[in-house]
Parts: structure tokens; C-alpha cells; sequence
């Protein structure tokens, strides 16, 4: 039987790994869509997000059922308590891949990033997918060097994020109060998800040491 049990939470922890590298794709899928007006790109971001929600729906069921049925104690009820909380940060990080594919359908044929703010939007698109695919790592092989790493790559999307609102508020800003009110959602959608990825990396950390304090919080 602890064979079994074993086994289900080695399944967990592959569809956690499953929804990050969705998630992975999604942004990926939605910022090219974003900056590129693509109309396709965007609504298929749109479609596939259910299938993060429903993979989240069936993972939370198994935990849920395996702490029922096994009344697991010590590390392996962290892992489950843990893997709860992890899917819920990965589902939101859908979330929010799926908000940018709507801003760039929502002002298709346009493009919704003004020219000047290109390169900054491309690139907190590169930094959120990095720190993804170094989450990815840090789940698969409960890496905590690498998990106490992202902090600091955090560090970096909040300077691109804090770069792109002061374009906002520089007084040289053209493309009005709706073009404003866009790009802020934007940049918010990035900031986010670098954010869920960090708390992820900090609740792998605690899974590995038991501890808390040595990740810095906000």
C-alpha cells in the first residue's frame, strides 16, 4: 500500500510539472500574440486556458482524496498540503496568460503595446517565461539553490515593470488614457506571474527544509 501511495504522490508531482510547462506555453503563446496582433494566437491562448483549470480541478480531487484515504503524516501530508497550494498559483498563472491573449484580441487588428513600450513588454515576456522554466527545475528536482535564485530574477521583472510605468507617467506619454490604462494592466499581468513563481520556489524551499524564513517574503 505505500507502494501505491508512493506511486500517487509521484503523480501529483508530474502534473504540477504539467501545468507549469502549459502555463509555460501559454504565455509564451499570448505575448507573440500580443505583440505580433495575432488574432489566432491570442484566441487559442483563450480556448486551452480550461485545460489548465480542469487539469488543477483533477489534481486538487486526487490530493484531497489521497490525505483521505491515507491520512498521511510528516512529509509526505507537506507534499500533499503543499501541492494544493502550488496548483492554485500555477492555475492563476494561467489566468493570467489568458488576460494578455484578451487585451490583444480586445484591440485586434491594433496593436495594444504603443511602439516605445515594445521592447520593454518583450522582454518582461522573455523573464516571465525564464523564471517559469526555472521554477519547472526547481519543482522537478526540489531545488532550493535554484529556488532561492528566483528571487532575484523577480528582482529583475519588478525593474521592467517599475520601467513601464514610469513611460506611463512621463509627461512625453501620447497614446491617451485608454493606451495608459492597457499597458498598466499589462504590465500588472507580468509582475504577477514572476510573483506565483516565487511563491512556488518558496513553498518547494519549506517542502524540502521545513522552514520558512530563510526565502525572503514581501
Amino acid at each position: 500500500m505505500r507502494e501505491a501511495f508512493h506511486d500517487e504522490l509521484d503523480g501529483i508531482s508530474q502534473s504540477l510539472l504539467q501545468m507549469a510547462s502549459m502555463v509555460k506555453e501559454a504565455l509564451g503563446t499570448a505575448t507573440t500574440a500580443l505583440l505580433t496582433s495575432d488574432l489566432m494566437l491570442a484566441e487559442k491562448v483563450i480556448a486551452e486556458d480550461i485545460h489548465i483549470d480542469n487539469l488543477q480541478h483533477d489534481l486538487d480531487a486526487r490530493s484531497i482524496n489521497l490525505m483521505a484515504r491515507q491520512q498521511p503524516v510528516a512529509s509526505d501530508l507537506r507534499t500533499l498540503v503543499t501541492s494544493l497550494r502550488m496548483s492554485a498559483d500555477l492555475e492563476r498563472m494561467g489566468d493570467l496568460a489568458h488576460h494578455v491573449a484578451k487585451q490583444a484580441r480586445m484591440r485586434y487588428p491594433n496593436s495594444a503595446v504603443p511602439a516605445e513600450l515594445t521592447g520593454t513588454i518583450e522582454e518582461m515576456g522573455r523573464v516571465a517565461v525564464a523564471i517559469i522554466d526555472k521554477l519547472t527545475v526547481v519543482m522537478e528536482h526540489r531545488d532550493i539553490v535554484r529556488a532561492v535564485e528566483l528571487e532575484t530574477d523577480d528582482d529583475e521583472m519588478d525593474r521592467l515593470h517599475r520601467k513601464l510605468i514610469s513611460t506611463l507617467l512621463d509627461d512625453n506619454w501620447q497614446h491617451g488614457v485608454e493606451s495608459a490604462i492597457d499597458m498598466t494592466l499589462l504590465g500588472r499581468y507580468y509582475e504577477r506571474c514572476a510573483d506565483h513563481a516565487v511563491s512556488i520556489a518558496r513553498r518547494v524551499y519549506y517542502l524540502v527544509t521545513g522552514e520558512y524564513n530563510t526565502v525572503s517574503n514581501d
